[in-house]
């Protein structure tokens, strides 16, 4: 049986697995300020590199920062499942009575009893589906994020090699062109550093996007144990389940005949016994009213007293 002891906080430790990452991030950005200044903004002939750079990193934030959320939003509803599953422990009449009714498992929870109460059947496959259905929109930002970082990293090197491409072809036109040489330099530059841009963000990015999906797949999963294990034998009515209570009537039912007849027997016991006492007592009594007349008789035969004979 599901108690709130197995409920895990999964995303709690994934979120701050991801707080401590991006604190590592930004310190070792910090301690290779200078070398990374020299790769991303010293001798930049155009701001195309910058411009792609900056791009590739708000995409990376924007889907940390949405999984971020995400996260957050799991671990809340894990702790309010932990206190449904504390309450269906305790015998609460409304176990969703002190959570969230906005949280998963309260929907769920009201659902099901809304269809209890019009006499619906309840289909757990469907109400599986559509949530699931309705989860997966949660994830679909930084999925999106995460497929399009390494083609972030590939728009830029097309783009850097097409600004090498203009300085050679200035260098071809003149003999001597510094400039043309600086926009090879400069976009065989760029390109590296797009593509190490691009390649950092989605390994850190891609990391964490699949820890958000384990995080989410581990809570829909405790969600829908705790609907099959406590809540549907509470709600769903159906020919099975109606033969398993009658199966268990039954046996409530030959279990108390059982009883009735050792019952039976012991009051057969007893009345057996006060019938051989009650046999026992009108002997005893028999031969104690003898022997009164045989004193009786030795009484009046000594005294010689008047009375009839009963020698």
């Amino acid at each position: 049986m599901t108690t709130s002891s197995a409920i895990r906080p999964y995303s709690r430790k994934v979120l701050i697995r991801m707080l401590i990452a991006l604190l590592l991030a930004a310190v070792l950005l910090g301690l290779n300020y200078d070398l990374l200044a020299s790769i991303y903004l010293s001798n930049q002939l155009t701001g195309v590199g910058i411009l792609i750079n900056g791009g590739i990193f708000a995409l990376f934030l924007a889907g940390m920062l949405k999984m971020a959320m995400g996260l957050a939003a799991y671990a809340r509803e894990e702790r309010e499942l932990a206190d449904f599953v504390d309450r269906l422990d305790d015998g609460a009449d409304d176990p969703a009575a002190d959570i969230a009714p906005d949280s998963i498992i309260a929907r769920r929870y009201r659902s099901m009893q809304q269809l209890f109460r019009h006499h619906a059947p309840v289909n757990h496959n469907a109400m599986a589906a559509a949530l699931t259905a309705r989860e997966s929109t949660i994830g679909s930002t930084p999925r999106f994020i995460n497929n399009i970082l390494i083609l972030g990293g590939v728009f830029g090197t097309i783009v850097s090699l097409s600004i090498a491409l203009v300085g050679a072809s200035d260098m071809l036109q003149s003999a001597i062109s510094s400039s043309g040489m600086g926009m090879v330099i400069h976009g065989m530059s760029t390109a590296l550093a797009t593509t190490i841009t691009a390649i950092l963000c989605y390994m850190l990015h891609g990391f964490f996007f699949n820890a958000f999906g384990d995080v989410q797949t581990n809570l829909l999963g405790q969600i829908e144990e705790v609907t099959a294990i406590r809540l549907m034998p509470l709600f769903q009515i159906d020919q099975k389940t109606i033969d398993y209570r009658i199966t268990d009537l039954l046996k409530a039912m030959a279990e108390m005949i059982r009883r009735i007849d050792d019952g039976q027997s012991g009051v057969v016991n007893i009345t057996e016994r006060l019938e051989s006492m009650l046999t026992r007592m009108e002997s005893e009594g028999g031969a104690t009213s003898a022997g009164i007349d045989d004193i009786r008789r030795l009484l009046r035969d000594g005294f010689r007293l008047p009375g009839d004979d009963r020698a």
